[in-house]
């Protein structure tokens, strides 16, 4: 029988088809390094650093107050976002989320009052909110081996973003001539992540391959993040409250009462077993620690504080970058019997990181930085994609809704230590610049103390729930584990499911599952503003001024 030919515009369309998959694989690796690091710079507050620019009519505390609202706002729309993108795809998600960064960015250049900066810094926050669980589901939709990569890619982008947001979010102050920068530090940058999140809708339209909505995911998942809500709006709503001059005290009791209940939230989330617990944890203490930590550090080192200024701090930034992507792609690639290990051996890095900034800081040099930067990063890059292995959907996007929550618990914890500090030093009679500087040294110092600590309670706490469950339930069942997957309950998996019952034990734990893992994939006194910042000036390079200014400013 003669076999008709192949026509040759049929193979051309086919190969084209076939490659649509790695292009969206490319764009979104791409995305995920552009869109989630715009998202992360919208957090810090440094309308201060500009304040001698701003018309008199709006300069104030309600300027700061205003400029400090997109981090509240941010997370509590992550858990929001999580929820829309369980039923939707990533990609229009993404494309909304970095319109109204764009939108923002573009009304920033017409901003000229106290009302009007708060709503666009509103934006900010919602934008933001949007844009990192977006970019966590597109990640975790792409199916097969390229979720292996960019599941890593993602956690690495997300801890290297957690580090470098403070000096990303002041490195287009520095001589500038108008305040309004602050509503638009990268507005091109906007514009290239929005014109690639606008192919990646178009192409993942055209391909069976990515993802579809997560309709299928249980009740128990939907629940949790409205769990998370919760507590979200509690703490963005009592960081707001702090901005009017609350003793250091009462805004350390506040922030550690904050943390406690996100550790509470972690510990009973168990999404899809103990490796939803696991990242949850993981989440929160990443949060807790990454950025309050390296926004300190950042603004210590600032050339007019005495450290080597913005310009000596990229190399340090770059070096912990490279080697936290390459960490975290090593721990996507290891085997399944290594990543208990590696979450806590991440965590355990962190620790040693927030030691060695005790250490380490402050330095007239940018380099030595190299090594608490890079301990903080690669070990926050670590646990994350580890822990992200055995766990599903709905764990990461609960262990989200967790992670800014403890970021801004973060900073609460840090203001009210500085707070107390730069308080004693105002009241010692001995009101320098010097002992200005001291007194933030000193506050980051026990910050890192108390940082340090908390990571290792939260460790400690999880080996010990970890035991708990494995002494209290029979072997090869976990009764209060969630599953998404009726699949994954009879122990099968499609290669590309959203949602797969993964368990993954606490360092030190066994495995509560006889089942095989399936569907793996390596995968101030007056200014207490959170962010901390610094005292007003033209230029974050700029020198602190007069004896005795710096303690009236701060």
């Amino acid at each position: 029988m003669a076999v008709p030919p192949i026509q040759a515009a049929g193979l051309a369309s086919l190969g084209r088809v076939n490659r649509l998959p790695l292009v969206l694989d490319v764009i979104v690796g791409l995305l995920t390094a552009v869109a989630l690091p715009l998202a992360i710079v919208a957090i810090p507050n440094t309308i201060s650093v500009v304040s001698a620019l701003l018309p008199p009519e709006i300069a104030g505390v309600g300027i700061l107050r205003a400029h400090g609202l997109a981090l509240p706002v941010m997370l509590c729309t992550v858990p929001l976002a999580g929820a829309a993108l369980r039923r939707f795809k990533a990609a229009p998600i993404l494309v909304a989320g970095l319109a109204l960064l764009a939108v923002a960015d573009v009304a920033g250049g017409f901003a000229g009052s106290t009302f009007g900066v708060g709503a666009l810094r509103v934006l900010h926050g919602i934008g933001a909110g949007i844009l990192v669980p977006a970019t966590f589901v597109a990640s975790w939709e792409r199916p097969g081996a390229a979720r292996g990569v960019l599941i890593p890619v993602w956690a690495g982008a997300l801890a290297v973003s957690l580090l470098a947001a403070q000096a990303l979010a002041l490195w287009p102050l520095d001589e500038v001539t108008s305040w309004r920068v602050t509503l638009q530090p990268y507005p091109l940058l906007t514009g290239v992540a929005l014109a690639l999140a606008a192919v990646y809708f178009a192409l993942s339209r055209l391909t069976r391959q990515s993802a579809g909505s997560h309709t299928s995911e249980s009740r128990a998942g939907r629940g949790h993040l409205a769990l998370a809500a919760g507590p979200s709006t509690g703490i963005a709503v009592l960081a707001f409250g702090t901005t009017y001059n609350w003793p250091s005290g009462l805004i350390v009791a506040a922030a550690a009462v904050a943390v406690a209940t996100l550790v509470a939230m972690a510990a009973i989330g168990r999404i899809e077993g103990p490796g939803g617990r696991v990242l949850a944890f993981v989440m929160v203490s990443v949060g807790l620690v990454v950025l309050p930590t390296a926004a300190q550090v950042t603004y210590v080192e600032l050339g007019g504080l005495g450290g080597p200024g913005l310009s000596g701090l990229w190399v340090p930034f770059v070096v912990a970058t490279v080697i936290a992507f390459a960490a975290a792609l090593a721990a996507g690639r290891l085997g399944e019997a290594q990543v208990p290990k590696l979450v806590g051996a991440g965590l355990v890095t962190m620790v040693v990181g927030l030691c060695v900034v005790r250490l380490f800081v402050p330095t007239a040099s940018g380099t030595p930085l190299v090594v608490p930067f890079t301990l903080l990063t690669a070990g926050a890059a670590v646990a994350v994609t580890s822990a992200i292995r055995n766990a599903g959907l709905s764990a990461g996007l609960f262990g989200l809704s967790l992670c800014f929550p403890a970021v801004l618990s973060g900073f609460l914890l840090g203001t009210g230590v500085q707070v107390g500090w730069l308080r004693a030093v105002s009241t010692s009679g001995k009101v320098t610049s010097q002992a200005m500087v001291d007194g933030f040294v000193g506050a980051l110092h026990v910050w890192a103390l108390v940082a340090g600590f908390a990571v290792v309670i939260v460790l400690a706490l999880g080996t010990v729930l970890a035991r708990r469950a494995t002494d209290g339930s029979p072997a090869g069942a976990d009764s209060t584990a969630v599953t998404e997957d009726p699949a994954a309950r009879a122990g099968t998996s499609t290669p590309d499911a959203s949602g797969v019952v993964d368990t993954m034990p606490w360092p030190g734990e066994e495995s509560l599952s006889t089942e095989p893992m399936s569907g793996k994939s390596s995968g101030d006194p007056t200014i207490a503003m959170i962010p901390v910042v610094p005292s007003p000036a033209q230029s974050p390079e700029a020198a602190t001024g007069e004896d005795g200014d710096g303690a009236t400013a701060r």
